[in-house]
């Protein structure tokens, strides 16, 4: 069926098994090239997010490599009513969307050559995955795009979650940390506010989810798990900006920078994914690298293509 995108964009849903809070839906976005080399790309999405960057869907589709956006569970197009925005206990949750995602474009679409290509969460559950399907050859090459590896706290409060995850994690599901919303990048993304990208409000609101303490407890576990050292088997690429800024309000320096995470933090924890690992830093870069302003995405794609001209 035709994708809210767009004729050129089909949408697939992929029933899951019910989980705790009842049944559980992906939704698998395609963009097929027009003359297809049999490679494709899967996009995974951050917090907060969902698929609509056809930009980058239509940069690689004129490349003959297809093109799949993975909304996961409770998230976007599978945002379900009895569900609760983005939450899961683990972040191993969203790999059964994977796995089939990765199934489809493999057995039934025919493609050889995979490139898991992952933003901010999505980049920290990628590498997860990754590491617990090295050896089976189901994708080719990893690309990060500003992945969510630590958290960009002082560090006392990194203690603090660390300390209280056990405990955090079993409170109830609709338990919501204190913490107040910022604005500043999703403000500054948005063409009704101060940038130049339409997305749906309901999908991606501009002062994000509520963080509930289940959630934040998965991600500190994971966060952790990568922190020791996985052993991803393909080459990696991790993309980050030069630079980070605090803000909770737009400033005009917030399109210039990562107002989520820390790059220093990123750039760091980045070579714990595997043995192969390009780390680049781009001058004027967001969160969302591909969001940046023109300079800064167009240096986010010609650094993309070379990498993967080279490691295929």
């Amino acid at each position: 069926m035709h994708d809210v995108l767009g004729p050129d964009y089909e949408l697939t849903v992929l029933p899951l098994p019910d989980d705790y809070e009842g049944e559980v839906v992906a939704s698998l976005v395609r963009r097929r090239a027009a003359d297809p080399a049999g490679r494709a790309v899967l996009y995974l999405h951050g917090f907060t997010d969902y698929f609509f960057q056809t930009h980058l869907a239509e940069h690689f589709a004129a490349q003959g490599i297809d093109f799949y956006g993975l909304d996961l569970r409770k998230y976007g197009r599978s945002l379900l009513p009895h569900q609760t925005r983005g939450f899961v206990r683990s972040v191993t949750e969203y790999f059964p969307e994977i796995d089939e995602a990765v199934r489809i474009i493999r057995a039934e679409h025919g493609h050889e050559e995979v490139i898991l290509n992952a933003h901010s969460t999505g980049g920290l559950v990628a590498a997860l995955w990754a590491d617990r399907v090295r050896g089976r050859g189901l994708v080719q090459n990893l690309v990060l795009n500003s992945p969510f590896l630590d958290l960009n706290v002082p560090g006392h409060l990194r203690l603090a979650a660390d300390v209280l995850h056990l405990p955090l994690s079993r409170l109830p599901a609709r338990a919501v940390l204190p913490l107040g919303l910022s604005t500043a990048y999703g403000t500054s993304l948005h063409r009704d506010h101060h940038g130049e990208w339409e997305f749906d409000l309901e999908w991606k609101p501009v002062g994000g989810f509520p963080v509930h303490a289940a959630w934040l407890a998965a991600i500190r576990r994971a966060q952790r798990r990568l922190h020791g050292g996985l052993r991803v088997d393909v080459p990696v690429l991790v993309l980050c900006a030069e630079k980070g800024l605090r803000l909770r309000d737009f400033a005009p320096e917030a399109q210039g920078a990562d107002t989520v995470l820390d790059p220093e933090q990123i750039a760091r924890w980045s070579t714990r994914i595997g043995g192969h690992v390009t780390c680049v830093r781009v001058p004027g870069g967001m969160h969302d690298l591909v969001l940046s302003p023109a300079p800064a995405r167009e240096r986010v794609f010609a650094e993309m293509d070379r990498w993967l001209a080279c490691y295929r």
